[in-house]
C-alpha cells in the first residue's frame, strides 16, 4: 500500500487547529435568562450528553477526506521474462556396459550411477560452478539397442530428473547394444522439431492470444542453439543410422554435439555368488575415434572421462560454452484504494446530518 500524492496528508495537521478554534470560541445563547441559578440544577439529557458526537463526525469525515485525497492505492509487481536460451538433448547410453563400477568421490557407483549425478548437478546446479540450466529447454534420449525418447524437451526439470532418475541399465540381452547413431538421429529430430512443437503447446494451453496481445516481439522463448551432449562408454554396433551419417545430419540442422567417453581400462564389475564378491575386469571398448569425429563434423568437442571428476569437468565446460541470456521486464500495477475511504467519509456526513435532524435536533 502506497499514496500517490503523500504531501496532501499535511492537511490534517490543520485539523487540531480547527478542532481548538471551534471548542475555544465562545458561544452566544439563542434565549436570554435574567438568572441561570435554577437551569444548572436540572438534569443533563443523555442527548446533550452526546451531542459532542455530531462535531466528531465531522471532523472524522474531513479527515476520511484528507487520506482519500492521498489517493492510497495497491501495486502488484508484474515481471515479463524474455529468454534466449538453449535447447538440449542429453543422450545417456544405458547398455550392460555402463554397469561397470566408477569412482564418485568416495564412492562406488557404476558409471550410469555417475552420470546421472552429475547430469543431475548439470540441470539443476550444484550451488558452486554449476549454476544450473533453468532457462533452458532439456530433453533425455537413451539408448541401447535401440533409442528412447525418455523425456521431450521441457523447462519444468523436475519432470526430466524425474525421468533421469529411473533410467536404468538393460537387462534383457535381446535388447543390449550400442545404437549410437540411432540415438543421434532421434535426438537431432527432436531439436529439428523444437520450435514446432513449443508451438503446439502454446496452442493447447491458450497461449497465443497472450503472446498477440503481450504486444513485445521479445516475449517469450527464443532458441538461441541446439546442443545434443552425448554420453556413452562403447561404440556403435546397432541400429540402423550410421553415427558419421547423423552427425551430418544434425550439422545441416544447425546442432552441435558434444561426445563424452565413459570409462578407463582398469573398470571392474562386482559379482555377487555363492562364496562372495568377486571384482571381475570389463572389458573397454570405446570407440574415441568415432566419438572426436562426430564432436568435429558439429563444431563440438570430444572429452574423456574416466571417474566423476573428469567427467565434472567436461560438463562444466559444455555449461561455459553455452551460456543463455535472460532478460526481466518488471512493472507495477496499481490499484486505486482510496474508495473505502470516501464511502466512510460519506457515513460520517450522513451520520452527522441524519442525527443532527432528528435525535439531537435542537431549537432554534
Amino acid at each position: 500500500m502506497q499514496l500517490y500524492s503523500p504531501w496532501a496528508l499535511l492537511l490534517l495537521l490543520v485539523l487540531p487547529v480547527m478542532v481548538y478554534l471551534t471548542v475555544r470560541r465562545r458561544r452566544t445563547a439563542a434565549v436570554k435568562f435574567p438568572s441561570l441559578t435554577n437551569v444548572k440544577g436540572c438534569l443533563v439529557s443523555w442527548r446533550l450528553r452526546l451531542r459532542p458526537l455530531l462535531k466528531a463526525a465531522r471532523w472524522v469525515c474531513l479527515g476520511l477526506l484528507i487520506i482519500a485525497l492521498a489517493r492510497p492505492r495497491k501495486g502488484t509487481v508484474l515481471s515479463e521474462i524474455s529468454t534466449e536460451g538453449v535447447a538440449i538433448e542429453v543422450v545417456v547410453d544405458r547398455s550392460g556396459s555402463m554397469q561397470a563400477e566408477m569412482d564418485y568421490y568416495g564412492e562406488k557407483l557404476n558409471r550410469l550411477g555417475t552420470v546421472k549425478k552429475v547430469l543431475s548437478d548439470f540441470i539443476i546446479g550444484d550451488e558452486k560452478e554449476l549454476g544450473g540450466r533453468s532457462s533452458d529447454l532439456i530433453g533425455l534420449v537413451t539408448f541401447a539397442r535401440y533409442a528412447d525418447t525418455m523425456c521431450p524437451l521441457v523447462h519444468s526439470h523436475n519432470v526430466l530428473l524425474e525421468f533421469l532418475k529411473k533410467t536404468e541399465i538393460v537387462r534383457l540381452r535381446s535388447e543390449d547394444g550400442t545404437a549410437i547413431g540411432d540415438a543421434i538421429a532421434l535426438a537431432a529430430a527432436r531439436l529439428h522439431k523444437a520450435e514446432e512443437e513449443i508451438e503446439q503447446r502454446r496452442a493447447q494451453l491458450g497461449l497465443d492470444g497472450e503472446r498477440q496481445l503481450s504486444g513485445s516481439e521479445g516475449s517469450g522463448f527464443k532458441i538461441k542453439s541446439k546442443v545434443i551432449v552425448l554420453l556413452t562408454d562403447g561404440r556403435n554396433n546397432m541400429g540402423e543410422y550410421d553415427p558419421l551419417q547423423a552427425a551430418e545430419l544434425a550439422k545441416e540442422w544447425g546442432i552441435k554435439i558434444y561426445t563424452v567417453g565413459i570409462g578407463s581400462a582398469q573398470a571392474y564389475t562386482t559379482i555377487q555368488t555363492m562364496m562372495g564378491k568377486f571384482k571381475m575386469p570389463t572389458h573397454q571398448d570405446l570407440d574415441e575415434r568415432l566419438l572426436k569425429a562426430i564432436a568435429e563434423r558439429t563444431g563440438g568437442f570430444y572429452g574423456r572421462a574416466d571417474n566423476a571428476k573428469a567427467l565434472r569437468n567436461i560438463v562444466e565446460k559444455i555449461d561455459n560454452l553455452e551460456k543463455t541470456e535472460v532478460k526481466s521486464i518488471q512493472y507495477t500495477q496499481y490499484s486505486e484504494r482510496f474508495g473505502p475511504w470516501t464511502l466512510g467519509a460519506l457515513l460520517a456526513l450522513g451520520f452527522e446530518m441524519l442525527a443532527g435532524c432528528t435525535v439531537f435536533r435542537k431549537i432554534p
